[in-house]
């Protein structure tokens, strides 16, 4: 009779045999093989979780619009605008307080 396992546990098993693959590198297989072992499941079964997940993640990821991109854009160009104003604020705070530092105590 074969075991259930339950979705939280196969997408575990998916993520150790995509994490173990980016870290050590070589070929897929081989990172099921040795998660497989580890977490005692066939390997064909991880196999098979693993074409399933990247399928669904093929599938779902969505192609973003020109419209969306522009407005990203617009919004990531706000953001630097914010950024580079509080740069100068930060700059121009730490010149006066070296300066401060500079000058000669009057006790």
């Amino acid at each position: 009779m074969p075991k259930k396992f339950t979705p939280e546990f196969r997408d575990r098993a998916v993520r150790m045999v995509l994490d173990r693959q980016a870290a050590e590198g070589g070929p897929r297989a081989a990172s099921i093989r040795v998660v497989a072992q580890s977490l005692g499941c066939g390997p064909e079964t991880l196999r098979n979780w693993c074409r399933r997940a990247e399928a669904s993640d093929l599938t779902s990821v969505a192609v973003p619009t020109s419209a969306s991109l522009e407005e990203e854009n617009r919004q990531l160009r706000r953001e630097l605008a914010e950024t580079r104003r509080a740069n100068e604020i930060l700059k121009k705070a730490s010149a006066f307080f070296a300066a401060e530092l500079d000058r000669p105590t009057t006790r």
